[in-house]
């Protein structure tokens, strides 16, 4: 099979200016390269799928979201695509290069291989095709490594294993403004939090959802505001995503996992949460809220329970946390029984709940500094499941009083089912409030936008005639909710229309 030999002067419409990104002594040599959108689509269009010979991934097709989000950009945006889109990584035996206005430009590249960027190059290439589109607003950035041809079997596959091994960002990752945290927030700036001592002082938790939230929010005050806002808020009722992650973790029995850091159990409750999360949103719900908030009252407690023992020797005490906790959650769940999370929140944690973590602790103690063999090193030994295994064989006697707090799983889930009820009441007053608020200027526009693209069913197209009757009609809270689903399926298409929604 004859060498790809891309002639970038004769054949491309001329060379394309490279800056080297290579020591003088280094082994191999790397350039980073702006190369023009319809130029990659041409060079794509000749030789096709044999420039990807070398990339573990095909191209999917324009139907995934990556493609899709690629295929938005480049309709409405492509002056924006060198900023939102990763580029190329790519490969080659060789290059000619000349110099033009003091600076260096390749003119031909031998035997180019792109063995990261497939998916972009190939969905620039669709888009090319298509009529009455261009490209001239178009670039991509490209990093070009030069590997001789002896070098190449062995090399090349590692670039392209490392360029595509990144981790990749799902939809469902979280972020600091994904639905789950926006919720988790509102319900923390107006739900007052009992009194534990029965007095009518209340405040409120403050849910972080962006690092450094409360200390900014603290900070835009006055001197008498920053007073009136450390009561409503105290310093010691900041929850953040990490915090909620590891309260919430313990309770499902993982402790091993909680016990790995912050970032590596918040990574494994963000994937957990986002499928519960698509599966059926309204379980977070004002109960759910609580009950977190209960389950940091409880660690919290812990942590100063542990710290006051005489057996404490100092150190692991987040291990020792994070596993009589979820000890004690094993035994509830094997009694078939609940904590009674909505005591917590409105009573504190009981005298009866200190002497079980109490208990707890001291036999989880026991089995964290007295790793299995082979293992050294305690913080490890924890992380590891034949630790967690241990603790859950383990023998623990809990007091009587305590076991008598606990409630039915019966009332626990029938508790639960109304508050899913409630949560979708407060939905759709909340989409009834955002589309009365917009106006119907808004919804006749993106009514407009739809049928012109023949992206709209008919039932959608009549919701949203009803709402380009506001403030004259009002859509129901049942068509308020469709509405605000049919603007965010619109927003994936590249919709500009609208308002923001999360």
């Amino acid at each position: 099979m004859e060498d790809i030999e891309v002639d970038l002067q004769s054949d491309f419409g001329g060379a394309l200016q490279a800056l080297p990104a290579h020591l003088g002594e280094a082994s191999y040599e790397s350039y980073l390269v702006v190369i023009p959108g319809s130029v990659l689509a041409a060079v794509y269009d000749r030789w096709g799928a044999r420039l990807l010979e070398q990339n573990v991934r095909v191209f999917l097709q324009a139907k995934g979201k990556v493609n899709k989000g690629i295929r938005i950009t480049l309709e409405n945006d492509p002056e924006m695509f060198f900023a939102y889109n990763n580029g190329i990584t790519a490969t080659a035996e060789g290059i000619d290069t000349i110099a033009q206005n003091g600076t260096m430009s390749i003119t031909k590249i031998r035997n180019l291989q792109i063995v990261n960027g497939g998916q972009t190059t190939a969905s620039i290439h669709v888009f090319s095709r298509k009529k009455d589109v261009s490209l001239d607003r178009v670039f991509v950035q490209m990093k070009l490594s030069i590997v001789d041809a002896e070098s190449a079997p062995q090399v090349v596959p590692k670039i392209s294993e490392y360029a595509n091994s990144q981790n990749r960002v799902n939809a469902a990752d979280f972020f600091a403004n994904h639905p789950f945290h926006v919720r988790m927030e509102s319900f923390s700036r107006r739900i007052y939090a009992p009194s534990p001592d029965g007095s009518f002082r209340e405040s409120k938790w403050f849910y972080e959802r962006a690092r450094g939230q409360y200390l900014d929010a603290r900070a835009r005050r006055t001197v008498a505001e920053r007073k009136r806002f450390d009561l409503e808020y105290p310093k010691s009722q900041v929850c953040t995503k990490t915090d909620l992650a590891k309260f919430c973790m313990v309770w499902d029995g993982l402790p091993h996992i909680v016990s790995k850091g912050a970032q590596k159990n918040f990574g494994e409750f963000a994937g957990e949460i986002g499928k519960r999360w698509d599966k059926k949103s309204d379980s977070f719900n004002e109960s759910f809220y609580r009950q977190s908030i209960a389950m940091a009252m409880i660690f919290r407690k812990a942590e100063k329970i542990v710290s006051a023992q005489p057996w404490y020797q100092g150190g692991y005490r987040a291990n020792i946390v994070a596993y009589a906790i979820a000890k004690l959650g094993h035994a509830v769940m094997e009694r078939k029984l609940s904590v009674d999370f909505e005591s917590v929140w409105k009573r504190g944690v009981s005298d009866a709940f200190v002497d079980a973590l109490t208990i707890c602790g001291k036999k989880v103690n026991d089995v964290i500094s007295k790793p299995d063999a082979g293992v050294r090193n305690v913080t490890e030994w924890a992380k590891k499941q034949p630790c967690w295994a241990r603790v859950m064989r383990l023998d623990v006697s809990l007091p009587g009083p305590w076991l008598g707090e606990l409630v039915g799983q019966d009332e626990v889930r029938s508790e639960a089912r109304a508050a899913v009820k409630e949560q979708k009441v407060l939905n759709g007053i909340e989409a009834q409030t955002a589309v009365f608020s917009a106006g119907g200027e808004v919804w006749r526009n993106l009514l407009e936008w739809g049928v012109e693209r023949r992206l709209l069913s008919p039932k959608e197209q009549s919701v949203l005639k009803v709402a380009s009757g506001v403030p004259g009609k009002v859509p129901t809270d049942k068509q308020s909710l469709l509405i605000i689903k049919i603007l965010q399926n619109l927003h994936e298409e590249g919709c500009q229309l609208g308002i923001d929604v999360v």
